[in-house]
């Protein structure tokens, strides 16, 4: 074992700082400082090597971790960046935006002893911004080009992961999307201060220098059917992750100032990236000066109440219906938006909204946990008499997402769904109900991680290839 590790005994956890907090609330910059390359390196050797590494079983990406630990500690980092890309299609991503404390740090063995987990996602972000300073992250170079081509709708992180497992392959690969961006979630969802846009728009730039071509403002359904695209392709890929928000039908749901989740967040993502944002600019989606109430307890919770806190809203409440230790979103997230003045209203529940036209207060029923449900959390429920008003000039409606009827949306009847309205696979092969046609990401699994996205993205390329080598031609009636 090289000398360089084990080291966790005498040196102790450190993450990079914060920026202070009264300085990130004015601005959307990313919260986090990166490793310096002599701090990667001494977090990296507090690695302990583990035999079995529980780091690497709770990855879904089964990313090889404890080794490229290993090598950043050695200063080996572009034989660390390379073995890191080798199983992640956007190691960069991945380092800002997992919930590595659920994953593979909350996984750590040194983290079950006591002595503090091995930082991991901060030295998988400082790697890889160190490979691309350094220039070592390159476009493909396709050794053998393919007539075959593939259609993949969608370019969020199952989409972009699949072309680019696809494109090594020579295989001719285009995306369309319905937006004006790639990225997905990513560009208009996940806030600045979370993922800069820079790192994702880099890399859907790298895979346009590989051969990928991409279509912009492109609506399967209206501007070409799922059926005219499959005669264009040898196989189409749909990975359109999960975008229809879950309603709550509650009295006073049609008040004005009401809104979904990604509705808010990508009015404000767009006009971070220098957008026209009408409902923004006339002070529609604006939070500034407004008492803001988000209803939810998940990650697009926390991205909702700490882009409303950085728009100088007047007040931002939580209100989430289980307490702090139940929620569903990630700790640290949690903990970011505490130390930023947002106040969480825990077992608490919306029973109201009340006003003339526009939303003025949110009524709510205090809750008390009672018996476990089937997932194995205790069931919320309502406390008699406990109602009371929270003051509310904007709602956020963050309670998850559903698929859209993609069958109606794309004029295929004979694309099968489940009873949760995902689409229905194959899962050894990954296919659809439709010859040819296969499927990736939220809109077979739920809406899930970023990570869980990318590995489905990789598993599919392999399906695809694997249905073009057999010579299938595709039966389109």
């Amino acid at each position: 074992m090289s000398e360089k590790m084990l080291k966790f005994v005498n040196i102790g956890q450190q993450t990079p700082p914060k920026r202070e907090i009264t300085d990130r609330k004015e601005d959307f910059n990313e919260i986090y400082k990166e490793f310096i390359n002599n701090k990667a390196k001494e977090q990296s050797s507090r690695c302990s090597q583990c035999g079995v590494p529980f780091c690497q079983v709770h990855c879904p990406l089964s990313n090889n971790i404890p080794d490229w630990l290993k090598l950043t500690a050695e200063g080996r980092l572009e034989e660390a960046y390379l073995l890191s890309q080798s199983t992640n299609n956007m190691p960069e991503v991945c380092g800002r935006i997992c919930p590595q404390d659920r994953l593979c740090e909350g996984n750590c063995v040194i983290e079950q002893s006591g002595h503090g987990t091995v930082t991991i996602g901060s030295v998988e972000k400082f790697i890889t911004e160190n490979a691309w300073e350094k220039g070592w992250v390159k476009p493909i170079v396709v050794k053998n080009e393919r007539k075959e081509s593939v259609g993949i709708i969608g370019a969020g992180p199952a989409g972009l992961a699949c072309a680019e497992e696809l494109r090594k392959e020579g295989i001719q690969v285009t995306i369309y999307d319905r937006y004006d961006r790639s990225g997905g979630l990513l560009i208009y969802g996940i806030p600045n201060f979370k993922l800069e846009k820079h790192v994702v728009t880099r890399r859907t730039e790298l895979l346009e220098k590989s051969g990928i071509k991409f279509v912009h403002n492109f609506e399967v359904g209206k501007d070409a059917s799922l059926k005219e695209l499959r005669k264009k392709h040898n196989a189409i890929l749909i990975a359109t992750g999960v975008y229809k928000a879950r309603e709550i039908d509650l009295p006073g749901s049609d008040l004005a100032n009401i809104f979904p989740a990604m509705e808010f967040l990508t009015a404000s993502n767009k006009k971070g990236l220098g957008d026209k944002v009408q409902l923004f600019d006339d002070g529609t989606l604006n939070a500034k000066g407004k008492d803001v109430v988000v209803i939810g307890g998940g990650d697009t919770a926390m991205d909702c109440v700490r882009t409303a806190i950085r728009q100088d809203a007047k007040s931002v409440k939580c209100i989430y219906r289980r307490d702090k230790k139940n929620m569903p979103g990630s700790s640290r997230e949690v903990q970011n938006a505490e130390e930023e003045g947002i106040e969480f209203v825990w077992l608490t529940t919306p029973s109201k909204f009340n006003g003339k036209n526009k939303v003025e207060s949110v009524e709510v029923n205090k809750i008390k946990l009672g018996e476990p449900d089937d997932s194995g959390r205790r069931r919320p429920e309502i406390i008699e008499g406990s109602n009371y008003n929270v003051k509310a000039d904007l709602v956020i409606k963050s309670l998850g997402f559903d698929p859209e009827d993609l069958p109606k949306l794309f004029g295929e009847d004979n694309l099968n769904l489940t009873k949760w309205g995902t689409i229905k696979i194959d899962f050894d092969t990954m296919e659809t109900s439709v010859p040819g046609v296969f499927a990736a990401g939220d809109i077979v699994r739920g809406a899930s991680l970023v990570v869980w996205a990318i590995k489905d993205g990789r598993d599919v390329s392999g399906q695809i290839l694997e249905f073009i080598n057999s010579n299938k031609k595709l039966k389109v009636a």
